[in-house]
Parts: structure tokens; C-alpha cells; sequence
């Protein structure tokens, strides 16, 4: 460590070796690498041979990553669990295997379901809640990721859903697949898309549109010295970007008009009519009525998910705007995200044919961890619905378990007030699908707000949510709900439920996909009988 500090310049490794002993944990090379990306510290050596000013790490460190828990303890408050924040995990590891089969705004992170469920963690040696072999009941089960870690930690799972969409993707994480039947059945649908052509114009027309935008970014947005002059504030970065977008909207124009390029479609009658561009809508339409042909019924249903994945992807939007969209965006546009003149998307074959493979490696992954834990997943209303009768009709071994145990405890995150319209963020599968819309049965949605009366509704949909749970639920049993409580609503919620709050854990929440990136923190209930 000595001899590094009397260095300047270090390599890659140096710098790893460096920060992890200036920070006290691992530090790897992406980690690094991931600081020049971004402009945080500035590359130097050319060839291949990377190296990083010591200064910079030390000014970087100091100035952002040392200094953050401090920071948000001051904004909201010294009871924030840091241990919680799980802030030396990367992205791979929030989104391991089928917990990224399809993105789904809201979802937590797998972690923070086995910080509390898995008895072979440190976290809780004195209070081991849940034990292999028990069930665990999600009546929020969303896109399932407390399913899915349940099952890879041996417990039981059920959850309940109104979407029928999200029980679709949960579905789709747990099926157990004949893998090699799949691999042929994905290789041949994405051949088909491939091979599926709507206008010759288009592909003529893009390969000119990337060498103008390679040409046109390398020039004015290089990578990345740009990044770092706006991070050092040497750049105006928003009067900047309107100049050059504006600039390249010419351009952009001129080709649209050379290939007689359709951007919109006919009509607009519904969400898949606005948010694609016309060539988009056609692919999108191929390939689900093939995916419609498919025998094998599990094969069909992760295709679809693979399509339903593709299509968000491909939707008429900025890259900043995926999670919350705003307007079709159907020309060329200054990108927040990646610093430099982005466009719409024009094929969906790169994204499917990409999903697939994706696709294929999360399932292999998965299917080796899984230990033969029964699940179930249930579309319904968490409020009145029979869990036993459901269990009854789809599983009988489930069933015949259920009948010696009860159900040991709840973990499940249910939607915050007036947040999140769940339906709504997968319209387009909804229209794709033909799936029944059930929107007014869901609790606390975008559409009610945040008023006096939403929020006594709200109180009335989580707290009947929870009686009905209890019907099923062991004497002793232990539910633990993430939520974020900004108008202490869940003391309510669990007086009227008949539960009392004997805990709580507030966490920070540090990988957020909106551009807003202020502090922000949310509380896990623990609760029991009361």
C-alpha cells in the first residue's frame, strides 16, 4: 500500500487493490472501469494499457462513495439501516438469474427477500423466522421475486396477483422446462423474425442513420471526455444538448424523407397503435401470431414473455423516459442516459433475438438452484380469495401440504398510495394478449392520487388484504411488508388487521431508474398477531 501511495499513475489492478484497502471492501476492475465510463475519473494510457490518477480516485471516494451513508443519515434520519442498503452488490447480482426475465417497476431486490427469509444468514442468528420447508405467502406478488428466492432457499411459496400479467411473468421464472425442446423452439421463432421482412427501405435506411449519428456523436459527444466535462461542470450540458440535437434532427429529417420512411401508424386507438413506430407494430404482429403456433404450452408462455420483454424495449420513447413514459418520441433526441444523440428504434429483431439468448442462460442458471420447493402462483383479489381452494384446484401435493401446515408468514412489498397504475405499465401486453383488465381492483393506484380518500381506501385494501391472509396463516406467524409509509398509514393498517408492529427496518433505496436521484428510504414492518 505504501508503494502505491507514492505512485501517481496506477493500472487497473493497482487501483482495485488501492480503493478496496481505501474503502475497506472489494473493489473489482468493472467497478473501475465503470468510474472512466462514466466520466467520474479520467483515463489515462492509450493502447490498452489503462491507467488511473490516484488523485482522482482519492477526490472521488472522498467526495461521493466515503461520505454518502453520512449524508443520507442527515436527510433522513440516523435510524437508516446502511446494512440494508446492500450497497456493495453490483447490478448483476440485484438482478440474478430469472429475477431480470422481464422488467417490472416497483419490484424489490432479491436480497432483501433473503435477509429476512433465509435462516442461513447472520442477519438474524437469534430470530430465525422462516426455515426450509415452511410456506411463505405473497398476496402483492407482482412479478414474483419473493416466489422465486423462496424457492431457491428450499420454502414453499403462494402468490397472489390481480394482474393476470405479472402471474404470467412469475409463471414463466418458475416452470420447470424440457431445455433442450426450448432452445430449438427460441432459435426457431428468432429465425423467423430474422428472416421476416416488412420494407427492404428500412434496413437501407438505418445502416446510413448509425454511420451519421457514429460520425456526428465521435465529434461533438466523445466518450468519455464529455461525460467528465459535464461531471466537472466545464460544459452547460442542457443548452449544449439542445443545439446539437436540433442540429442532428436535420439530418435525421433528410433520411427519413430519402428512404420514405412511415413513421406513424394509421391509427391510434389504443397503447400498441401510439407508442410504435409502423415497422415495429408489423414485426410485433409476425411474431406473436408465430409464437401463437407453438405446441409445447410452457414454451409458448416464456416466448411470449420474451416478446412482452422485447416490445417494452422497443416502445416510441427516450431511453430516460422507459420507466415513466411521457411522449411517442419519433425522431432523433438528446439521451440523458448515455450523453449523446440517440433515436427510436425502427426493428425489434437485435431485442428479441438478444432476450432470447438472455433468456435461455437466466432459465439454465435458475433451474440448477431449484430444490423442488412447491409454489403457486394465483391471480385474484388478495382481499377475498380462497387460497386453499386455488391451491386446491392447481397442485394437490401443494394442497395435501397445506392441509398438515399452515402458512408460516407473509413477505411481500404492497403498492405504495397512489404511485404506480400496475395495469397500465404493461398495456401493450394487454393489448397484444387479449388479457382481461381488472384496474379497479387495484389498492392505492396513479389514477385515485394521494388525497383523504385514497389513502382511507388505501387503508381499507391492505388492512382487508391482511385478514383474509390470516385465515391461512399460523398462530405464530410473522409478516414482514415493505412499504414506504411518508403518512404513517400502517399503524392504521395493522390495528384494523387485528396485527401490532413489533419492528421496523428502514432502509435507503439506492438504485432508483428515474432521473430523480434524491435520497430515499423505505421501511420494512415486521408485525404479529396482536
Amino acid at each position: 500500500m505504501d508503494t502505491l501511495l507514492t505512485k501517481k499513475l496506477l493500472t487497473l489492478k493497482e487501483a482495485c487493490d488501492w480503493a478496496s484497502s481505501f474503502l475497506n471492501r472489494n473493489i473489482s476492475e468493472s467497478n473501475i472501469t465503470y468510474l472512466i465510463q462514466y466520466g467520474k475519473v479520467k483515463k489515462y494510457g492509450e493502447n490498452g494499457s489503462t491507467q488511473i490518477n490516484i488523485e482522482d480516485l482519492k477526490q472521488y471516494y472522498r467526495s461521493f462513495n466515503g461520505k454518502r451513508e453520512v449524508e443520507w443519515k442527515k436527510k433522513l434520519g440516523n435510524d437508516l439501516n446502511w446494512n440494508l442498503s446492500f450497497d456493495n452488490l453490483r447490478e448483476k447480482d440485484t438482478t440474478k438469474h430469472v429475477h431480470r426475465l422481464h422488467p417490472y417497476k416497483g419490484k424489490f431486490i432479491p436480497q432483501l427477500v433473503e435477509y429476512f427469509i433465509d435462516d442461513h444468514t447472520d442477519n438474524f442468528k437469534q430470530n430465525k423466522f422462516f426455515k426450509k420447508g415452511d410456506i411463505i405467502l405473497d398476496p402483492f406478488s407482482g412479478s414474483g421475486t419473493t416466489l422465486v428466492q423462496a424457492n431457491e432457499l428450499g420454502i414453499h411459496s403462494i402468490g397472489v396477483d390481480i394482474s393476470h400479467f405479472n402471474c404470467m411473468i412469475t409463471d414463466a421464472k418458475l416452470l420447470d422446462y424440457d431445455l433442450n425442446s426450448l432452445t430449438k423452439e427460441v432459435k426457431n421463432i428468432t429465425l423467423l423474425i430474422d428472416k421476416f421482412e416488412t420494407d427492404r427501405r428500412i434496413e437501407e435506411f438505418e445502416k446510413e442513420l448509425y454511420f451519421e449519428l457514429a460520425k456526428f456523436n465521435n465529434k461533438n459527444f466523445p466518450s468519455p471526455d464529455f461525460k467528465r466535462k459535464i461531471y466537472k461542470r466545464e460544459i452547460e450540458e442542457n443548452k449544449y444538448a439542445a443545439g446539437k440535437e436540433k442540429e442532428f434532427l436535420s439530418i435525421y429529417e433528410k433520411l427519413v424523407t430519402k428512404y420514405k420512411i412511415e413513421l406513424k401508424q394509421d391509427g391510434d386507438k389504443n397503447f400498441l397503435d401510439k407508442w410504435y413506430i409502423k415497422n415495429i407494430r408489423k414485426e410485433i404482429d409476425f411474431a406473436f401470431e408465430q409464437i401463437k403456433e407453438i405446441k409445447d404450452e410452457k414454451n409458448k408462455r416464456i416466448l411470449t414473455i420474451i416478446l412482452s420483454r422485447t416490445i417494452r424495449s422497443c416502445r416510441a420513447t427516450t431511453h430516460s423516459d422507459l420507466a415513466t413514459l411521457k411522449e411517442p418520441q419519433i425522431a432523433t433526441y438528446y439521451c440523458w442516459k448515455h450523453k449523446k444523440i440517440c433515436k427510436p428504434l425502427f426493428s425489434i429483431k437485435y431485442w428479441f433475438s438478444r432476450y432470447a439468448v438472455d433468456t435461455i442462460t437466466r432459465i439454465k442458471e435458475f433451474q440448477k438452484l431449484k430444490n423442488g420447493a412447491q409454489w403457486a402462483s394465483i391471480t385474484g383479489d388478495s382481499r377475498t380469495v380462497d387460497i386453499k381452494k386455488e391451491i386446491k384446484s392447481k397442485n394437490k401435493d401443494f394442497y395435501n401440504l397445506m392441509e398438515s401446515q399452515k402458512i408460516k408468514g407473509i413477505f411481500s412489498s404492497p403498492p405504495y398510495v397512489g404511485q404506480i397504475d400496475y395495469h397500465e405499465q404493461h398495456a401493450y401486453a394487454y393489448d397484444l394478449f387479449g388479457f382481461e383488465r381488472k384496474d379497479e381492483l387495484e389498492i392505492g393506484p396513479l389514477y385515485k392520487g394521494q388525497g383523504i380518500e385514497a389513502k382511507k381506501s388505501y387503508i381499507n385494501g391492505i388492512s382487508q388484504v391482511l385478514l383474509n391472509s390470516k385465515k391461512f396463516l399460523t398462530d405464530n406467524f410473522d409478516v414482514f411488508l415493505v412499504a414506504n409509509d411518508k403518512w404513517n398509514l400502517y399503524p392504521q393498517i395493522a390495528e384494523k388487521a387485528g396485527m401490532k408492529i413489533i419492528n421496523q427496518y428502514k432502509r435507503p433505496v439506492l438504485n432508483r431508474t428515474e432521473r430523480d436521484k434524491n435520497p430515499y428510504s423505505e421501511i420494512i414492518f415486521h408485525l404479529k398477531s396482536n
